[in-house]
């Protein structure tokens, strides 16, 4: 459902938030290793969120992405359209130009009940309380193997 850079930014962010609340700055290596995300095109989606400042960052040996006070309650949903847009939420589940309640496609009812859903969960969801739930041991970012 999400691109495989809102997947990497979405890990990222949440690595991100847990590691910011002790005071840590993490460089790309660090945390493409901790969410198993390729180096370079996780840096390029950091890069992105940095400028719509969902994360910060500095240059420097004691550089590095963070959370600061501002980010501290972004929703996933902020992060989610920054990286991947709006069209999850308001296009076609069959990717039709035409569609619409007046003329569906065939799954246009059922996809926009689960369209709907998804927005209300990335509304209501903080990118802090993610954090947490990973920080808490609730959820984790690892592949189970």
């Amino acid at each position: 459902m999400f691109s495989k850079a809102c997947e990497y930014g979405i890990r990222a962010v949440i690595y991100i938030w847990s590691q910011s609340k002790k005071g840590n700055k993490l460089g790309v290596k660090d945390i493409c290793k901790e969410i198993d995300a390729p180096e370079y095109f996780t840096a390029k989606i950091l890069q992105a969120l940095a400028r719509q400042d969902i994360v910060s960052s500095t240059k420097g040996p004691n550089g590095g992405f963070y959370i600061d006070k501002e980010q501290e309650n972004i929703h996933l949903m902020d992060l989610v359209v920054a990286i991947d847009g709006d069209k999850l939420f308001y296009g076609c589940g069959l990717g039709l130009k035409q569609c619409s309640a007046a003329n569906p496609c065939p799954i246009h009812h059922e996809y926009k009940e689960i369209r709907e859903g998804l927005a209300r969960l990335l509304k209501t969801k903080t990118l802090r309380e993610l954090a947490e739930e990973v920080s808490s041991g609730k959820a984790t970012l690892h592949s189970i193997i």
